[in-house]
């Protein structure tokens, strides 16, 4: 069967022909399109600044301005500190001589009992040991409004917390363990004692 060559359709152009000069052919769609990629690519992604998510970015300038804010900050909660101490130690030294203030002038009539007891010292002997009782029962009155009662009982048991044990004695009479007798008064309770009552105490069989 002959082969008949194929006729060539004069209205579409051959490629390989090259156009008549002046006519421009329009561009075919089957073939790949010259020029810059259009669409995303390791060449034509762009990395976002640093401005552009979270505005602009703090400069050495404010850090330093922020960080001087701080330390005069620091400084000064310092200094109220230590005003509000020293304010502290005034008052409490203030307490403390008001204190002995009040303490002191509470045995002054203690004291002008003693002088007018030595004053009549020579006239009578007898009302002398009167009047020296008589200042000391007013002293241990003293002693208990301040908070300071007189502790001098006896028969009473022994108590490690009231008393002091400076002897211990054989004494029919005595229960065993009970205060025979008081060498020296106690003064104060618990928190408050000024010291304790020096005793004896009855022996234990």
């Amino acid at each position: 069967m002959p082969i008949h060559p194929r006729e060539s359709d004069p209205a579409v152009p051959d490629p390989a022909d090259p156009a008549p000069e002046g006519v421009v052919h329009p561009p075919r769609e089957d073939l790949p399109r010259s020029g810059p990629p259009t669409g995303p690519g390791p060449d034509t992604d762009e990395q976002p600044g640093p401005d552009a998510a979270g505005g602009l970015a703090p400069s050495e300038d404010e850090h330093t301005t922020e960080l001087k804010e701080l330390e005069d900050r620091w400084r000064r909660a310092l200094a109220d500190l230590d005003n509000v101490r020293k304010r502290h130690a005034r008052e409490l030294e203030r307490e403390r001589t008001g204190e002995r203030s009040r303490t002191a002038a509470a045995f002054l009539p203690v004291l002008d009992n003693l002088e007018l007891a030595l004053t009549h010292a020579g006239s009578d002997p007898d009302a002398i040991v009167e009047g020296v009782r008589a200042v000391r029962d007013q002293a241990v009155n003293v002693l208990e409004l301040l908070g300071y009662p007189r502790h001098a009982e006896t028969g009473v048991g022994f108590d490690p917390a009231r008393h002091e044990v400076v002897g211990v004695v054989q004494d029919p009479d005595a229960p065993p363990g009970t205060v025979v007798e008081v060498l020296r008064p106690g003064y104060g309770d618990g928190e408050r004692q000024l010291r304790p009552a020096a005793v004896t105490v009855a022996k234990r069989e």
